[in-house]
C-alpha cells in the first residue's frame, strides 16, 4: 500500500487545432464558405501566427464559442477519490475511472494529503489507518469469496476503501470547458491536489495551443482583480470592491 505520486499525460487533441478554431471564428464573420480556405490553412498558405494573432484578437471580446471545436484527452493517476469527486462535477467532460468493483485493491495504493505528511504523529497515524483499511479489505473479500460472492467479492468489500484511495481517469474536455475548470481550479481556493493537478493540464494545454491557454488559469490572472468576496481572497490581487474604493 504505497503512497502514490500525480501524473498527467495529455494523450491526444484534435488534429490541426489551432486552424480548426481559425476556420469556426472566420466563418462568424466572413461571407464565404470556411471549407473554402481550409486547403490554404493545413498546408501553411495561411501563417500559424496571423491566425494566432486574429483568435487571440477575437477571444478578447468575450466571443469563445468555437473553441469548443477542438478537445484534449488527458490520462491522469495519483489523485484520490477525494480529487476525482470534485472532477466529475465539471458537466462537459467524458470520464472514464478505474473501477473498484474490476480492479482489486488488494495492495491499495492511496494519496497523503501534504498537511498530514509534514506533521509526523499525523503520518504515522494516517498510514496505520491505511494498513487497517487495507487488511479490512483483505479479509472481507476473502469472507465473501468463502461465502460464494466471488466475482462480486469487490463491489462489497470496496465499502470500505477510503477517499484516499488512488485512482486513475481518463478526461476529455472541449477547450472552452478547460477554461472554465482552469478558472476555478487552478485558483488558489481550489482544493490542494485538484490545483496541482489543473496546474498540470494547464502547462500541457499552453505548449500545445498557446492561442487558447496563454492566458490561461485562475480567472483573477485575466481580470487583474479578485472576483471572489472579500472573505474568500487570497490576497494575490485586490478584490473588485478594493479597487473601486481607490477610485
Amino acid at each position: 500500500m504505497p503512497e502514490k505520486d500525480l501524473r498527467v499525460e495529455l494523450l491526444s487533441m484534435t488534429p490541426n487545432a489551432l486552424e480548426l478554431i481559425y476556420a469556426s471564428f472566420r466563418q462568424c464573420y466572413h461571407a464565404g464558405f470556411t471549407a473554402d480556405m481550409w486547403p490554404r490553412l493545413i498546408s501553411g498558405e495561411i501563417a500559424k501566427d496571423k491566425q494566432d494573432a486574429f483568435v487571440s484578437a477575437i477571444l478578447e471580446s468575450g466571443h469563445d464559442s468555437p473553441i469548443e471545436h477542438v478537445s484534449f484527452t488527458f490520462a491522469i493517476e495519483g489523485i484520490s477519490r477525494a480529487c476525482s469527486h470534485q472532477i466529475v462535477r465539471h458537466r462537459i467532460a467524458s470520464y472514464s475511472q478505474q473501477s473498484q468493483r474490476y480492479v482489486t485493491e488488494n495492495d491499495m495504493d492511496y494519496i497523503i494529503p501534504p498537511a498530514i505528511k509534514k506533521i509526523p504523529e499525523a503520518r504515522e497515524r494516517f498510514e496505520k489507518f491505511m494498513e487497517e483499511v487495507g487488511s479490512a479489505y483483505k479479509d472481507l473479500r476473502e469472507i465473501l469469496v468463502a461465502a460464494g460472492r466471488e466475482s462480486k467479492a469487490n463491489e462489497d468489500a470496496r465499502f470500505v476503501l477510503p477517499q484516499a484511495a488512488e485512482t486513475k481517469i481518463v478526461i476529455t474536455m472541449n477547450c472552452r470547458s478547460l477554461m472554465h475548470f482552469f478558472n476555478l481550479r487552478c485558483c488558489q481556493r481550489a482544493q490542494w491536489e485538484v490545483r496541482i493537478m489543473a496546474d498540470k493540464m494547464l502547462k500541457l494545454c499552453k505548449e500545445s495551443l498557446p492561442a487558447i491557454f496563454r492566458n490561461g488559469g485562475a480567472r483573477c490572472e485575466q481580470l487583474g482583480y479578485c472576483p471572489e468576496a472579500e472573505k474568500f481572497a487570497c490576497g494575490k490581487y485586490p478584490t473588485l470592491k478594493e479597487l473601486t474604493a481607490k477610485k
